[in-house]
């Protein structure tokens, strides 16, 4: 199945649906999904104008994480073997999708993400290159993957990806997915792609920053929930050591000098600091507690799709 998201995409929805391949080797069937996602345009009578096999209407708009979701759900229901995700507003090259799928039905892949190239391409400012590369660096650091275009939503995910990904962010699935892939130790791979000359602008975000806001967000989210310890075991130890700092300064100035005195400010602000510390220990141990529930939460689920 090839998923398209949709926000007001009448006229760029046709040239997408136009260039999908209708035939890849190695795939008996290909069926279409389009999620339009609360357009107040004419997207969904071009869907069904093409004949495509599945729509998913939503009244009002609930963002691209909430398409992605409904898309998994009804590619499973229907028994995919491989859900590609592409976008509508004809971003993406989609004669590029059986390269995308071949190493899925290689068996050496369950994920393969497109690398736009983002370097390369020229409407890209200066900053959201410099921006696509850290947060790339971010999230694989997060995942341990080395994947060069973590925000590619170019993808093509195996039935045993999607029945073991979970989305619950609400803004972009993308980064979450990948943190999630890595932490579930499902194999990635990347191709190389070259993107079709941009058409719009990008509707998920009014100007970059929000963008960024959102995604870094995701991202923290998503640390949180698979690596819980390490985020709270790293700031257990900084609070601690900027805790132990000011007692250590206190007792130094309280033998070099004759009439030792006062410093209670310091002493306050240490106190308060090494509290913090214990506090990240004990939320560090809760989390890690919330993680281990989720695991046995996710794993009943996976057995749940796997039924269907």
């Amino acid at each position: 199945m090839v998923q398209i998201p949709c926000l007001n995409e009448e006229e760029t929805l046709p040239l997408v649906l136009k260039s999908i391949p209708g035939h890849i080797p190695g795939v008996d069937t290909i069926e279409l999904i389009v999620i339009d996602d609360g357009s107040t345009d004419g997207t969904r009578a071009v869907a069904e104008e093409f004949g495509v096999d599945h729509v998913i209407v939503h009244r009002r708009t609930m963002g691209l994480a909430r398409s992605f979701h409904d898309g998994v759900a009804l590619a499973l229901e229907h028994g995919a073997d491989i859900l590609i995700n592409t976008d509508g507003d004809n971003q993406y090259p989609q004669d590029r999708i059986p390269d995308l799928v071949a190493p899925i039905l290689a068996g050496t892949a369950e994920i393969v993400i497109a690398d736009r190239q983002t370097a390369t391409i020229s409407h890209f400012s200066p900053l959201k290159k410099a921006l696509q590369r850290l947060g790339t660096w971010v999230v694989n650091r997060a995942a341990g993957t080395d994947l060069p275009d973590a925000a590619s939503g170019f993808r093509a995910y195996s039935r045993y990806a999607l029945t073991r990904l979970n989305v619950v962010t609400e803004f972009s699935y993308c980064m979450e997915t990948i943190i999630q892939a890595g932490n579930k130790r499902l194999a990635t791979a990347s191709i190389p792609v070259t993107t079709n000359p941009k058409l719009r602008e990008s509707r998920m975000f009014s100007n970059i920053w929000q963008h960024v806001f959102r995604s870094s967000s995701a991202i923290v989210r998503a640390y949180v929930m698979y690596k819980p310890r390490t985020l709270f075991t790293a700031l257990g130890v900084v609070l601690l050591l900027a805790g132990l700092a000011p007692f250590v300064r206190v007792g130094y100035l309280a033998v070099a000098q004759d009439h030792p005195g006062g410093h209670i400010q310091s002493l306050i602000v240490g106190t308060v600091l090494l509290m913090g510390a214990a506090l990240s220990a004990v939320l560090g141990v809760l989390a890690d507690l919330i993680r281990v529930n989720r695991i046995l939460l996710e794993e009943g689920l996976e057995r749940d799709r796997n039924r269907t």
